[in-house]
């Protein structure tokens, strides 16, 4: 499938669908409303994790420290009362086993990519705080994308503090991370970056970027889902072709909003897409 015929099938979807398709470190070889803003969701997780990487590279904080579990944290709105995250509204149980107790930020990290746990997020953005993660994006040189609160500040949600992405903007995060583990970059040491994409390579939720790649693919992603938003974002490492960024945002009644992705066609949609930027991998 051309780019052009692409662009034509996605012309058909019902609301906004953005991408971006390029090898790390050079002009895209395609992008559809790359700059539109989508609700992040759970793609947010990514900066969060930089930020945590960043702050322990600085000396902060010991991503081996065992830090409290709890299950309240403070608004982004000023003077709202301490909100809580939803057992039943997390990917996680694992985490919320620990509630009462301690887990190192290393582990909470993990978790929160791996399995996109909502309560390991706030805990860690508890501990690298809202501006370090703006700095993230700052520094990743995204344009329109912001991390204004927590997940589930309803609070600061009905006050208008959101979490916005675009496609361009998660292809130049993820792509940082991934082009840093090789020369020093603007996020993080090597180490570090390299760090960083062991967690994003271990993501357990494939149903949308990793589905449309041949079995065994390595793809550092992270994705996030609501009812009307499925976004998919990473960087697909081919054996047999240099490294590219491919991220896909949707804003649309496709997305079902489940975890699973077994009934959304939001999910079928981006894996389409990923399935033809690796079918023009040696030509990106």
């Amino acid at each position: 499938m051309t780019w052009d015929a692409l662009d034509a099938h996605l012309d058909g979807v019902p609301g906004t669908v953005s991408a971006y398709v390029g090898r790390v470190g050079a002009t895209p070889t395609w992008t559809r409303h790359a700059d539109a803003t989508h609700y992040a969701a759970s793609t947010m997780k990514a900066a969060v994790l930089v930020a945590l990487h960043r702050a322990a590279e600085a000396g902060t904080l010991d991503l081996d420290a065992p830090v409290p579990v709890r299950n309240e944290f403070d608004s982004a709105l000023p003077g709202a009362p301490r909100f809580s995250c939803a057992r039943h509204y997390d990917n996680d149980q694992a985490v919320w086993e620990r509630v009462g107790g301690d887990a190192p930020l290393r582990w909470l990290a993990h978790r929160m990519i791996v399995r996109s746990s909502n309560l390991a997020t706030n805990v860690v953005i508890g501990h690298v705080g809202l501006p370090a993660v703006a700095r993230v994006w700052d520094l990743a040189g995204a344009r329109h994308s912001v991390t204004g609160r927590g997940i589930e500040d309803f609070a600061a949600r009905e006050a208008g503090v959101t979490n916005l992405v675009t496609a361009a903007d998660l292809a130049a995060l993820l792509a940082a991370v991934a082009a840093g583990a090789d020369r020093p970059g603007p996020l993080a040491s090597p180490a570090g970056c390299a760090a960083m994409l062991d967690v994003l390579f271990a993501q357990e939720h494939r149903e949308d970027l990793a589905a449309g790649l041949p079995e065994g693919t390595r793809i550092a992603h992270k994705n996030g889902w609501v009812r009307g938003v499925r976004h998919g974002a990473g960087v697909v490492f081919p054996d047999d072709a240099p490294p590219y960024a491919v991220v896909v945002c949707t804003t649309t009644d496709l997305a079902d909003g489940g975890a699973s992705g077994e009934e959304d066609d939001a999910c079928r949609l981006i894996a389409r897409v990923s399935a033809a930027a690796w079918d023009a991998r040696h030509d990106l």
